[in-house]
Protein backbone atom coordinates (compact mmCIF):
# COMPACT_ATOMS: atom_id res chain seq x y z
CA UNK A 1 0.00 0.00 0.00
CA UNK A 2 1.07 3.56 -0.76
CA UNK A 3 0.76 6.75 1.03
CA UNK A 4 -0.52 8.69 -1.82
CA UNK A 5 -3.61 6.19 -1.60
CA UNK A 6 -5.05 7.69 2.02
CA UNK A 7 -4.31 11.49 0.84
CA UNK A 8 -7.24 14.22 -0.10
CA UNK A 9 -7.34 17.67 -0.02
CA UNK A 10 -8.13 19.44 3.22
CA UNK A 11 -8.65 22.96 2.61
CA UNK A 12 -7.12 24.94 5.10
CA UNK A 13 -9.97 27.04 5.95
CA UNK A 14 -11.99 23.64 7.50
CA UNK A 15 -9.43 22.95 10.14
CA UNK A 16 -11.31 24.35 12.99
CA UNK A 17 -9.65 26.63 15.39
CA UNK A 18 -11.90 26.44 18.20
CA UNK A 19 -14.31 24.50 19.99
CA UNK A 20 -18.02 25.09 19.87
CA UNK A 21 -19.41 25.90 23.16
CA UNK A 22 -21.79 23.47 23.46
CA UNK A 23 -19.66 20.08 22.59
CA UNK A 24 -22.70 18.02 21.94
CA UNK A 25 -23.59 20.82 19.19
CA UNK A 26 -20.89 19.47 16.45
CA UNK A 27 -22.04 17.71 13.00
CA UNK A 28 -21.72 13.97 12.94
CA UNK A 29 -21.54 12.04 9.37
CA UNK A 30 -22.40 8.25 9.50
CA UNK A 31 -20.93 5.61 7.47
CA UNK A 32 -22.33 2.37 7.06
CA UNK A 33 -19.07 0.29 6.43
CA UNK A 34 -20.82 -2.36 4.19
CA UNK A 35 -22.99 0.26 1.84
CA UNK A 36 -21.01 3.05 2.34
CA UNK A 37 -24.57 5.16 2.72
CA UNK A 38 -23.42 8.35 4.21
CA UNK A 39 -26.01 10.16 6.63
CA UNK A 40 -25.79 13.50 7.76
CA UNK A 41 -27.02 13.76 11.04
CA UNK A 42 -25.96 16.52 14.68
CA UNK A 43 -24.05 14.69 17.52
CA UNK A 44 -26.68 14.41 19.82
CA UNK A 45 -28.47 11.80 17.09
CA UNK A 46 -26.10 9.25 18.74
CA UNK A 47 -28.99 8.84 21.29
CA UNK A 48 -30.90 7.34 18.33
CA UNK A 49 -28.73 5.82 16.64
CA UNK A 50 -26.78 3.74 19.61
CA UNK A 51 -29.31 0.92 20.85
CA UNK A 52 -29.90 -0.96 24.18
CA UNK A 53 -26.90 -3.33 24.78
CA UNK A 54 -24.22 -1.59 22.69
CA UNK A 55 -21.40 -1.02 24.80
CA UNK A 56 -19.56 2.22 24.67
CA UNK A 57 -15.61 2.04 25.08
CA UNK A 58 -14.07 5.05 25.85
CA UNK A 59 -10.43 5.88 26.24
CA UNK A 60 -9.93 7.57 29.76
CA UNK A 61 -6.74 8.99 29.71
CA UNK A 62 -5.92 12.86 30.75
CA UNK A 63 -3.77 15.65 29.08
CA UNK A 64 -0.85 16.02 30.93
CA UNK A 65 1.57 16.80 28.79
CA UNK A 66 2.71 20.64 28.86
CA UNK A 67 4.29 23.00 25.91
CA UNK A 68 7.28 25.15 27.25
CA UNK A 69 9.38 27.62 24.69
CA UNK A 70 12.53 28.79 25.48
CA UNK A 71 16.11 29.83 24.56
CA UNK A 72 19.62 28.54 23.81
CA UNK A 73 23.12 30.50 25.25
CA UNK A 74 22.85 31.48 21.36
CA UNK A 75 20.02 33.08 21.55
CA UNK A 76 18.05 30.45 19.42
CA UNK A 77 14.31 29.86 19.89
CA UNK A 78 13.83 26.41 21.18
CA UNK A 79 9.82 24.46 21.38
CA UNK A 80 9.71 21.51 23.86
CA UNK A 81 6.53 19.04 24.32
CA UNK A 82 7.22 17.06 27.20
CA UNK A 83 5.33 14.40 26.87
CA UNK A 84 6.52 11.80 29.28
CA UNK A 85 7.56 12.20 33.27
CA UNK A 86 10.69 9.76 34.43
CA UNK A 87 10.68 11.28 37.86
CA UNK A 88 13.40 13.62 39.35
CA UNK A 89 12.84 16.47 37.28
CA UNK A 90 13.65 14.41 33.74
CA UNK A 91 11.44 14.27 31.43
CA UNK A 92 11.09 13.03 27.47
CA UNK A 93 10.27 16.16 25.07
CA UNK A 94 9.54 16.16 21.50
CA UNK A 95 11.69 19.18 20.88
CA UNK A 96 12.57 21.95 17.94
CA UNK A 97 14.99 22.55 16.50
CA UNK A 98 15.78 18.83 17.34
CA UNK A 99 19.22 18.65 15.26
CA UNK A 100 20.64 21.58 17.05
CA UNK A 101 19.95 20.29 20.54
CA UNK A 102 22.85 17.88 21.55
CA UNK A 103 23.44 16.64 24.90
CA UNK A 104 24.98 18.93 27.64
CA UNK A 105 23.31 21.90 26.27
CA UNK A 106 21.43 24.53 28.63
CA UNK A 107 17.86 25.57 27.64
CA UNK A 108 16.15 28.65 29.38
CA UNK A 109 12.84 28.45 29.49
CA UNK A 110 11.16 32.29 29.56
CA UNK A 111 13.66 33.16 32.83
CA UNK A 112 11.47 30.86 35.09
CA UNK A 113 13.44 27.42 34.61
CA UNK A 114 16.62 25.94 33.36
CA UNK A 115 17.02 22.70 32.32
CA UNK A 116 19.62 20.33 29.93
CA UNK A 117 19.78 18.12 27.56
CA UNK A 118 20.37 14.63 29.08
CA UNK A 119 20.19 12.62 26.54
CA UNK A 120 19.23 12.46 22.18
CA UNK A 121 16.11 9.41 21.98
CA UNK A 122 16.76 9.97 18.04
CA UNK A 123 13.37 11.11 15.95
CA UNK A 124 13.41 14.70 18.02
CA UNK A 125 13.10 13.06 21.10
CA UNK A 126 15.29 14.35 23.82
CA UNK A 127 15.14 13.53 27.61
CA UNK A 128 15.66 16.72 29.48
CA UNK A 129 16.41 17.34 33.18
CA UNK A 130 15.37 20.57 35.15
CA UNK A 131 17.83 21.97 37.59
CA UNK A 132 15.28 23.57 40.05
CA UNK A 133 14.05 21.94 42.79
CA UNK A 134 10.67 23.77 42.87
CA UNK A 135 10.56 22.57 38.91
CA UNK A 136 6.91 21.42 39.58
CA UNK A 137 5.81 24.56 40.48
CA UNK A 138 7.47 26.27 37.86
CA UNK A 139 5.99 24.41 34.73
CA UNK A 140 2.88 25.32 36.04
CA UNK A 141 3.60 28.74 35.72
CA UNK A 142 5.47 28.70 31.81
CA UNK A 143 3.39 25.25 30.50
CA UNK A 144 0.92 25.73 28.13
CA UNK A 145 -1.60 23.35 27.07
CA UNK A 146 -0.07 21.06 23.78
CA UNK A 147 -2.87 21.78 21.27
CA UNK A 148 -1.44 20.59 17.77
CA UNK A 149 0.62 22.84 15.39
CA UNK A 150 -2.46 23.20 13.02
CA UNK A 151 -4.28 25.04 15.79
CA UNK A 152 -3.44 28.79 15.99
CA UNK A 153 -5.76 30.05 18.39
CA UNK A 154 -5.13 30.00 21.86
CA UNK A 155 -7.67 28.18 24.43
CA UNK A 156 -9.71 30.49 27.18
CA UNK A 157 -10.68 26.98 28.95
CA UNK A 158 -8.73 24.42 29.07
CA UNK A 159 -10.38 21.78 30.10
CA UNK A 160 -11.76 22.19 26.28
CA UNK A 161 -8.99 20.04 25.25
CA UNK A 162 -9.50 17.42 28.01
CA UNK A 163 -12.76 14.98 27.73
CA UNK A 164 -15.62 15.11 30.39
CA UNK A 165 -14.53 11.77 31.21
CA UNK A 166 -10.68 12.21 31.68
CA UNK A 167 -9.30 10.56 34.83
CA UNK A 168 -5.71 8.87 33.69
CA UNK A 169 -2.61 11.49 33.74
CA UNK A 170 -0.58 10.55 30.71
CA UNK A 171 -1.22 12.23 27.49
CA UNK A 172 0.79 14.69 25.08
CA UNK A 173 -2.46 14.99 23.15
CA UNK A 174 -6.46 14.60 23.91
CA UNK A 175 -8.14 11.59 22.15
CA UNK A 176 -10.31 14.02 20.25
CA UNK A 177 -13.23 11.55 19.65
CA UNK A 178 -14.38 11.50 22.83
CA UNK A 179 -14.30 15.78 22.73
CA UNK A 180 -18.00 15.59 21.77
CA UNK A 181 -19.91 13.65 24.69
CA UNK A 182 -21.49 15.59 27.36
CA UNK A 183 -22.28 14.14 31.14
CA UNK A 184 -25.59 14.82 30.08
CA UNK A 185 -25.52 12.84 27.04
CA UNK A 186 -23.88 9.89 28.62
CA UNK A 187 -26.49 9.47 31.33
CA UNK A 188 -28.93 9.69 28.52
CA UNK A 189 -27.19 6.79 27.03
CA UNK A 190 -26.65 4.97 30.08
CA UNK A 191 -30.48 5.42 30.50
CA UNK A 192 -31.49 3.89 27.37
CA UNK A 193 -29.87 0.50 28.02
CA UNK A 194 -25.87 1.78 26.36
CA UNK A 195 -23.57 -0.29 28.93
CA UNK A 196 -20.49 2.29 29.14
CA UNK A 197 -16.58 1.15 30.08
CA UNK A 198 -13.05 2.61 29.65
CA UNK A 199 -9.82 1.73 28.74
CA UNK A 200 -5.98 3.77 28.52
CA UNK A 201 -3.83 5.03 25.96
CA UNK A 202 -1.44 7.71 26.83
CA UNK A 203 -1.78 8.92 23.27
CA UNK A 204 2.14 9.99 22.55
CA UNK A 205 4.04 10.17 19.50
CA UNK A 206 2.30 6.85 17.45
CA UNK A 207 -0.62 8.57 17.37
CA UNK A 208 0.36 12.25 15.83
CA UNK A 209 3.50 11.14 14.30
CA UNK A 210 3.16 11.80 10.32
CA UNK A 211 4.12 8.50 7.95
CA UNK A 212 7.44 9.27 6.47
CA UNK A 213 7.29 6.60 4.02
CA UNK A 214 5.86 6.04 0.51
CA UNK A 215 5.13 2.48 1.53
CA UNK A 216 3.00 2.23 4.84
CA UNK A 217 4.32 -1.13 5.66
CA UNK A 218 7.53 0.56 6.20
CA UNK A 219 6.10 2.52 8.71
CA UNK A 220 7.20 1.82 12.49
CA UNK A 221 5.31 2.30 16.06
CA UNK A 222 7.14 3.06 18.68
CA UNK A 223 4.55 1.92 21.48
CA UNK A 224 2.05 3.42 23.47
CA UNK A 225 1.29 2.93 26.98
CA UNK A 226 -2.13 1.19 26.95
CA UNK A 227 -4.51 -0.69 29.26
CA UNK A 228 -7.33 -2.25 29.79
CA UNK A 229 -9.08 -3.11 33.21
CA UNK A 230 -10.82 -6.29 34.02
CA UNK A 231 -14.37 -5.05 34.11
CA UNK A 232 -14.04 -3.91 30.38
CA UNK A 233 -12.52 -7.50 29.19
CA UNK A 234 -15.54 -8.97 31.25
CA UNK A 235 -17.63 -5.83 29.71
CA UNK A 236 -16.62 -7.17 26.27
CA UNK A 237 -17.17 -10.99 26.82
CA UNK A 238 -20.93 -9.94 28.15
CA UNK A 239 -21.80 -7.71 25.35
CA UNK A 240 -25.10 -8.48 23.64
CA UNK A 241 -24.69 -5.52 21.20
CA UNK A 242 -22.07 -3.79 18.98
CA UNK A 243 -18.64 -3.14 21.14
CA UNK A 244 -18.43 0.38 20.04
CA UNK A 245 -15.08 2.31 20.66
CA UNK A 246 -14.51 5.93 20.71
CA UNK A 247 -11.64 7.20 19.00
CA UNK A 248 -8.49 5.35 17.52
CA UNK A 249 -6.90 5.15 20.40
CA UNK A 250 -9.10 3.24 21.89
CA UNK A 251 -9.40 0.66 19.01
CA UNK A 252 -5.65 0.57 19.20
CA UNK A 253 -6.26 -0.98 22.90
CA UNK A 254 -9.06 -3.31 22.65
CA UNK A 255 -7.30 -4.71 19.10
CA UNK A 256 -4.04 -4.63 21.48
CA UNK A 257 -5.45 -6.84 23.81
CA UNK A 258 -7.74 -9.21 22.06
CA UNK A 259 -7.42 -13.13 21.88
CA UNK A 260 -9.74 -14.08 19.95
CA UNK A 261 -13.16 -12.38 18.64
CA UNK A 262 -14.98 -10.71 21.30
CA UNK A 263 -12.18 -11.65 23.88
CA UNK A 264 -9.67 -9.35 25.76
CA UNK A 265 -6.92 -10.17 28.28
CA UNK A 266 -6.91 -7.78 30.52
CA UNK A 267 -3.22 -5.86 31.49
CA UNK A 268 -1.13 -3.27 30.53
CA UNK A 269 1.74 -3.13 27.87
CA UNK A 270 2.84 -0.76 25.28
CA UNK A 271 1.37 -0.91 22.19
CA UNK A 272 3.17 -0.99 18.44
CA UNK A 273 -0.35 -2.48 16.84
CA UNK A 274 -0.30 -0.38 13.45
CA UNK A 275 -3.72 -0.88 11.84
CA UNK A 276 -3.81 -0.82 8.24
CA UNK A 277 -6.74 -1.84 5.63
CA UNK A 278 -6.22 -5.67 5.21
CA UNK A 279 -6.32 -6.34 9.42
CA UNK A 280 -9.14 -8.78 10.50
CA UNK A 281 -10.52 -6.66 13.54
CA UNK A 282 -11.69 -8.69 16.57
CA UNK A 283 -13.62 -6.85 19.32
CA UNK A 284 -14.95 -3.36 17.36
CA UNK A 285 -17.73 -3.50 15.35
CA UNK A 286 -18.13 0.65 15.23
CA UNK A 287 -16.08 3.60 16.25
CA UNK A 288 -16.54 7.11 17.11
CA UNK A 289 -13.49 9.40 15.19
CA UNK A 290 -13.08 12.66 13.93
CA UNK A 291 -11.67 13.41 10.28
CA UNK A 292 -8.37 12.86 10.39
CA UNK A 293 -5.35 14.43 8.17
CA UNK A 294 -4.76 13.19 4.84
CA UNK A 295 -1.95 10.12 5.23
CA UNK A 296 -2.13 9.66 8.81
CA UNK A 297 -2.15 6.62 10.69
CA UNK A 298 -5.56 7.34 11.95
CA UNK A 299 -6.78 7.33 8.82
CA UNK A 300 -5.60 4.39 7.41
CA UNK A 301 -7.05 2.80 10.56
CA UNK A 302 -11.02 4.07 10.17
CA UNK A 303 -9.85 2.59 6.19
CA UNK A 304 -9.17 -0.53 7.76
CA UNK A 305 -12.89 -0.50 9.36
CA UNK A 306 -14.89 1.23 6.35
CA UNK A 307 -12.68 0.60 3.67
CA UNK A 308 -10.40 3.05 1.59
CA UNK A 309 -13.17 4.21 -1.09
CA UNK A 310 -15.86 4.67 1.29
CA UNK A 311 -13.48 6.75 3.67
CA UNK A 312 -12.31 9.16 0.64
CA UNK A 313 -15.65 9.51 -0.45
CA UNK A 314 -16.99 9.98 2.89
CA UNK A 315 -14.02 12.89 3.83
CA UNK A 316 -15.09 14.43 -0.30
CA UNK A 317 -18.63 14.71 1.11
CA UNK A 318 -17.96 16.16 4.25
CA UNK A 319 -15.18 18.59 2.58
CA UNK A 320 -18.17 19.62 0.12
CA UNK A 321 -20.34 20.47 2.93
CA UNK A 322 -17.95 22.18 4.85
CA UNK A 323 -17.48 20.31 7.87
CA UNK A 324 -15.05 21.00 10.57
CA UNK A 325 -12.00 19.01 10.78
CA UNK A 326 -9.24 17.64 12.99
CA UNK A 327 -9.44 18.06 16.31
CA UNK A 328 -12.02 20.22 17.25
CA UNK A 329 -14.15 19.83 14.42
CA UNK A 330 -16.97 17.20 13.55
CA UNK A 331 -17.50 13.71 14.19
CA UNK A 332 -17.98 10.53 11.99
CA UNK A 333 -19.21 7.42 13.32
CA UNK A 334 -18.62 4.15 11.16
CA UNK A 335 -21.35 1.19 11.50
Amino acid sequence: MRLSDFLYDLPPELIAQTPLEDRAASRLLVLDKRSGEVQHRTFGDVVQILQPGDLLVMNDTRVSALRMFGSRKTGGRVEALLIQDLGGGRFVALMRPAKKLKPGEMIEFEGVLTATVAEDLGEGRRVVAFLQEDFGDRLVSVGRVPLPPYVHEELRDPERYQTVYAETKGSAAAPTAGLHFTEELLDRLRANGVLTATVTLDVSIDTFRPISTDDVDDHKMHGERCCVPEKTARAIAECSGRVIAVGTTTVRTLETFATGKREVTPGETSSKLFIKPGYDFKVVDAMFTNFHMPGTTMMLLVSALAGRESVLSAYAEAVEMRYRFLSFGDSMLVV
